[in-house]
């Protein structure tokens, strides 16, 4: 049967997201054993979530046949509390994805224009040509956001500009001086998003001081997820952080229900567990250094990351999926990145230590 309905040009060009290959997905289309299989695809915490986390989830379950609370007044309140932050300026979403697309369906409309980087994290085209609106893509310097020529791109149709800090699938991390000179010279009609999902893998001499940077900057949206070192990646949990009158635009448009009842409350445990998120740095630290030790003695080129993960280069796209390949049939789910651009790429997980171990071994077997 044909189905005859009229679907707009924007959408029939946007390319579906893909993630990393589920475990139990590989293990029954390879004939693997689940229990063997080493996922380091998809940038989440080897440490799972933390013991008072899982505790609360069990907790929470027995009230799941309520709604949870629409408005997340608790979640809201304990962001605002951990960060100095006002509970006005805060918008819940289901992961940061969430956030990254109301940002595009209140700011966009058709023919507006939004720039992002080359080799930038896949959603923020997605979004943007979901709305009918242009995407503007500013080739990379050495894979890393380029921000002389980001304010070169601005016209009259710029709305939002995305930037990822540090960004995926690259790692690369912008200095907060040009990071802030840049935020100076943006029109303050532009919304500028900073996606800082993986900020809690930085030093403490490189963290983030953008929530400091929002009374300066009313045109400032602030991304945070609870995916990565938070371990709550299932949950689908993250937030924007904004001037309130941004946050009150947004949540206008938002789903009602959009971060369900045992996600807010594990965040709200999460976000006072502080030794859990040090723990999960000091194990991506010390993976970090396992993985390139290995790389270099492999003679594999990788680009350095402040992320949770690197990657890493191959002779080129053909000799890339033959190792991905390669992996895959071994038991290690790793991330191919040709659709960012990167075809002789692979892109790696930080393990724990027995799994980084897996993972170079197979590697060094090719």
């Amino acid at each position: 049967m044909i189905v005859n309905i009229n679907v707009p040009n924007h959408i029939g060009e946007i390319e579906p997201y893909q993630g990393g290959r589920p475990i139990k997905e590989v293990a029954r289309e390879l004939n693997l054993d689940e229990s063997k299989i080493v996922k380091l695809a998809s940038n989440e915490n080897p440490l799972g979530v933390s013991p008072r986390v899982k505790k609360i989830i069990l907790k929470g379950l027995k009230d799941i046949e309520r709604y949870p609370d629409g408005n997340g007044y608790y979640l809201k309140q304990a962001i605002a509390t951990k960060f100095k932050l006002n509970d006005k300026q805060i918008i819940l979403g289901n992961g940061s994805n969430d956030i990254l697309e109301l940002v595009a369906r209140t700011f966009l409309i058709p023919n507006d224009e939004a720039i992002f980087s080359e080799h930038a994290f896949a959603v923020y085209e997605l979004v943007v040509k979901a709305m009918g609106a242009r995407g503007v893509e500013v080739k990379a310097n050495n894979f890393e956001h380029d921000l002389d020529a980001f304010e070169k791109a601005i016209t009259s149709k710029t709305k939002v500009i995305f930037i990822a800090n540090p960004n995926n699938p690259t790692g690369t991390l912008i200095n907060k001086k040009k990071l802030r000179d840049f935020l100076s010279a943006v029109p303050k009609s532009i919304i500028v998003v900073l996606d800082e999902a993986y900020d809690e893998y930085l030093d403490d001499n490189l963290k983030s001081e953008a929530f400091s940077w929002l009374e300066q900057y009313p045109n400032l949206l602030v991304s945070r997820s609870f995916s990565k070192a938070h371990g709550l990646a299932g949950l689908r949990v993250g937030y924007g952080v904004t001037h309130k009158s941004l946050a009150e635009y947004m949540n206008r448009i938002r789903q009602p229900f959009n971060v369900n009842q045992i996600a807010q409350l594990a965040a709200i445990e999460s976000l006072a567990d502080d030794d859990f998120i040090k723990r999960s740095k000091k194990i991506n630290d010390a993976g970090m250094k396992q993985l390139i030790t290995g790389f270099e003695k492999l003679n594999i080129i990788y680009i350095p990351s402040y992320g949770n993960f690197i990657s890493f280069k191959l002779r080129d796209e053909q000799a890339s999926m033959m190792y991905y390949h390669h992996l895959l049939k071994n038991g290690v789910i790793v991330r191919p990145i040709a659709n960012y651009k990167m075809p002789s790429y692979l892109r790696v997980s930080i393990g724990l230590k027995d799994e980084n171990k897996i993972f170079l071994e197979k590697l060094a077997c090719v």
